[in-house]
């Protein structure tokens, strides 16, 4: 089918400027609806007068419906969208823009979905059902020990897990950090509980606080129920991780004033595993804790990062330098095209 559309495409590329136009009315109107046509305009950057006369013509062809609360799209939109959005992923170059971060970051390889995850939460959603299809293609036959991380991100894609385990798969998801002390829903138990329950697998706890003195890190690895989750994420051979915004983080676990100037001064842009990254991805300061640690992530299989929106592109380029070339990157055009600005071919 994509060879048959390079025709057309090479023949008559009016025809495919308009259907690229018109999927994508049909994906922000999926990822905001309902949504009225001033704020859709203003979302994509289009005249009013320009999208009015697109949108009339997606209602007249029973793809869109409008009422007072806006515009969704019908049944038919719906599936319209569905089977129209790998092809033109495809078509449009999202490959050649997947294949080009993964080559700028040395690692395995990048799935980028369309649009912006800071603006449209769906987007965030979607990065959930790459990571589904990620995890069932990578995972081995036998056991796996999946270790999750906790956050915003992780929370929303643990949601779109679905069934991982098969005659031949058993899966178990640990949390790959202790977490107690933020939101309950954002911590890495939460996460790797949700993804068990969604995914068909077992789960297992790890209750310890976030930040720890090194008097109750020490005394808290004594303790024999501890040290058994520790064992299973010692042996973990899939990790799946977000990357957060150094400054954010540090709020978020409501780090000290004193901590929180001290990674200012630092240049802090990036966090992941507790480590905070400068610019160059040097790590500036780590947070005491226990679970993976950084360098144990080279010895681990399967390693997906998920993390997108054009705020966070800084944040994703700095950790990456650290990223083991085993990565699978789950991003958004938005980050990847930021991240890229500049960047030599």
């Amino acid at each position: 089918m994509l060879d048959e559309l390079k025709l057309i495409e090479a023949v008559a590329p009016d025809i495919l400027a308009v259907l690229q136009e018109r999927f994508k009315i049909l994906q922000n109107i999926y990822w905001m609806q309902p949504i009225g046509r001033r704020n859709l305009a203003e979302s994509m950057e289009m005249t009013e007068r320009i999208l009015r006369s697109e949108t009339d013509q997606l209602k007249k062809l029973q793809l869109i419906e409008v009422s007072k609360s806006g515009m969704t799209l019908t049944e038919k939109g719906e599936a319209a969208y569905n089977g129209l959005g790998e092809m033109m992923d495809q078509l449009f170059g999202m490959h050649r823009l997947e294949k080009r971060l993964a080559d700028h970051f040395g690692i395995a390889r990048c799935v980028i979905s369309t649009g912006d995850s800071d603006r449209q939460r769906k987007i965030i959603e979607e990065f959930g059902d790459y990571l589904n299809e990620a995890l069932d293609f990578l995972l081995p036959e036998g056991n796996n020990i999946i270790a999750a991380m906790g956050g915003t991100t992780m929370a929303i894609v643990a949601e779109r897990l679905t069934n991982l385990e098969s005659e031949k798969r058993h899966n178990l998801f640990v949390p790959a950090r202790g977490g107690i002390g933020e939101a309950v829903n954002l911590q890495a138990n939460s996460v790797s509980s949700v993804m068990a329950m969604r995914a068909n697998g077992d789960y297992r706890a790890l209750y310890v606080p976030e930040q720890l003195s090194p008097a109750t890190y020490r005394s808290l690895l004594q303790e024999p129920s501890i040290l058994e989750v520790l064992n299973l994420i010692s042996h973990a051979n899939c990790v799946i991780h977000s990357i957060g915004r150094a400054l954010h983080m540090a709020a978020r676990r409501k780090m000290s004033e004193e901590e929180i100037l001290m990674l200012k001064q630092k240049n802090a842009v990036a966090e992941s595993f507790g480590y905070f990254f400068n610019e160059n991805g040097e790590v500036i300061y780590k947070v005491p804790k226990i679970g993976i640690e950084l360098n144990e992530l080279q010895d681990v299989p399967v390693i997906l990062a998920v993390a997108g929106g054009k705020s966070k592109a800084k944040a994703i380029k700095a950790y990456m330098k650290n990223a083991p070339k085993q990565t699978w990157l789950i991003t958004d055009e938005a980050a990847a095209n930021e991240i890229l600005k500049g960047a030599t071919l």
